[in-house]
């Protein structure tokens, strides 16, 4: 099997790396338009810090140097140039290749466009990862690596690709609408604050349990409306969980693994560039729209992050209040 990692940064690095540390035979090549990044993966491998720490040898190009097809693309990379990446992978995806989107939000369908629905399968990873200098990578969140994995079509190399994906990871099948909403759950909320706070995980889930919860549950209710059933998110069901009066309580406790993550919004804010916000948090605004659910705090939350970006206000955990945050209930 022949595989690429596209849009090899900390998290692509991460799957990748893992994929190739597990079996050395794998023919991958690690894609990014980072030069510097490239050349130190070609030098001295894909280091690790953090937890575990370890390197791996890997191969790395940029992509213009990409040639013939594979199996298998990883598509890693952030959301906003999605169709013009989609038109540049096409001729490198195999006829009967999968097309495996490991992005947040809800992005198989415009992959479907180009790629067809039966080769488009959407992967949630559920770890935290850091780019700290070319070819260092440090993992930011504690235990097991875990991902889920779903469907878009017929998913007739489902089966296939947990196979190569358990060999390195903890793999969950599921449905793909409540894969992706059970971390979008997480995301609209605590990627967005993060960014309009600059704060971690862990300190929003103790200082802003209330604003947080409140996204959590507007993306919530437009899952609900989509047709979820469950949101399973280590071993837990977060659509019971926090919709229960005891949900405060509980949210310091089950961000624990993840409470030394900033999220890549606020790393793109920081230094200076526009972020995705419109595809994880607008992603749920735009899909409670269609389905007549209205998403107001998360709305705001996202012309919030705009205003940031745009330098009308303040990165800071102050900004938060501009959430109205004594209305989140």
């Amino acid at each position: 099997m022949r595989i690429c990692i596209y849009g090899a940064g900390a998290m692509g690095t991460s799957l990748g790396a893992g994929l190739v540390r597990e079996v050395p035979d794998l023919a991958c090549d690690f894609v990014t338009r980072n030069r510097a990044h490239v050349e130190a993966l070609n030098a001295r491998g894909a280091e690790f810090i953090g937890g575990s720490e370890f390197r791996v040898r890997v191969h790395a190009l940029l992509p213009e140097a990409m040639q013939g097809e594979y199996d298998v693309i990883f598509l890693a990379t952030k959301q906003r140039e999605n169709a013009q990446i989609a038109a540049f992978l096409a001729p490198f995806l195999k006829a009967d290749g999968a097309l495996v989107t490991v992005q947040n939000g809800l992005p198989e369908a415009g992959l479907a466009e180009v790629f067809g629905a039966d080769r488009v399968y959407g992967c949630a990873l559920g770890w935290g990862a850091e780019l700290v200098s070319p070819g260092v990578v440090k993992l930011s969140s504690e235990g097991e690596l875990c991902l889920a994995l779903g469907a878009y079509g017929k998913g007739e190399r489902r089966e296939e690709l947990k196979n190569l994906l358990s060999s390195a990871f903890t793999v969950t099948v599921g449905d793909l609408a409540e894969i992706r909403y059970s971390k979008l759950a997480v995301n609209a909320a605590f990627s967005t604050l993060s960014a309009i706070s600059g704060l971690s995980f862990g300190e929003i889930a103790k200082k802003y349990k209330r604003i947080a919860l409140a996204l959590m549950r507007e993306t919530i209710a437009v899952a609900k409306a989509e047709g979820c059933r469950t949101l399973v998110q280590n071993g837990h069901d977060i659509l019971r969980l926090f919709s229960s009066p005891f949900a405060g309580l509980v949210l310091p406790f089950a961000m624990k693994k993840h409470a030394q993550i900033r999220s890549g919004m606020l790393r793109d804010l920081e230094a200076g560039r526009r972020c995705d916000v419109d595809f994880v948090a607008g992603a749920v605004v735009r899909a409670g729209a269609a389905r007549g659910v209205p998403c107001p705090k998360l709305e705001r939350a996202v012309a919030l992050v705009h205003e940031i970006e745009n330098g009308l206000a303040e990165l800071a955990p102050s900004s938060i209040e501009l959430l109205e945050v004594e209305k989140c209930v």
